[in-house]
């Protein structure tokens, strides 16, 4: 098997507990990719279209500074980029984490999590955002009903 990173982002904690499972299921290190300035519970408030979320989504060139770039991602040959599902797509700060690294020649396997709604236009969302060269491929929503068992063997099939 590959050195495998787990990459995530984590707004309200749901998706951070999948990776960390994920991560120690697979024998993968793990990396948390932070907002510089975190999300408080009114920046998430979906409802609001004046709260940071809402105004970072509506606007596809919105880039959220990262907190570090301290993530060795040289050496890894497959990241699991996790992270929850906004508006049927990655959150902007993830295209800030693959706009601050150098992804050529990696294999990026897509998770998330999600109230419902699946990965809509994920993949073609974050593609502008690495090298040509780099493969995205959408993977699984998983919203904590998983086992280790499905996680080990989920993991199997994209390793």
């Amino acid at each position: 098997m590959s050195k495998t990173l787990v990459a995530y982002f984590s707004a309200s904690g749901t998706t951070a507990r999948v990776a960390k499972e994920l991560a120690e299921v697979i024998g993968a290190d793990i990396y948390e990719i932070k907002p510089a300035v975190p999300y408080t519970k009114a920046d998430l408030n979906w409802m609001d279209k004046k709260s940071r979320s809402s105004v970072e989504m509506n606007d596809k060139s919105s880039r959220p500074a990262l907190a570090d770039r301290s993530a060795d991602i040289s050496a890894y040959d497959t990241v699991l980029l996790g992270f929850p599902i906004w508006w049927y797509v990655a959150p902007t700060i993830i295209n800030s984490f693959l706009e601050s690294y150098d992804f050529s020649g990696k294999k990026i396997v897509l998770f998330a999590t999600s109230g419902g709604s699946g990965f809509g236009k994920t993949v073609a969302g974050l593609k502008p955002s690495v090298a040509a060269d780099t493969v995205i491929n959408e993977g699984k929503v998983l919203n904590g009903r998983q086992t280790a068992a499905s996680l080990k063997e989920w993991a199997r099939t994209i390793l």
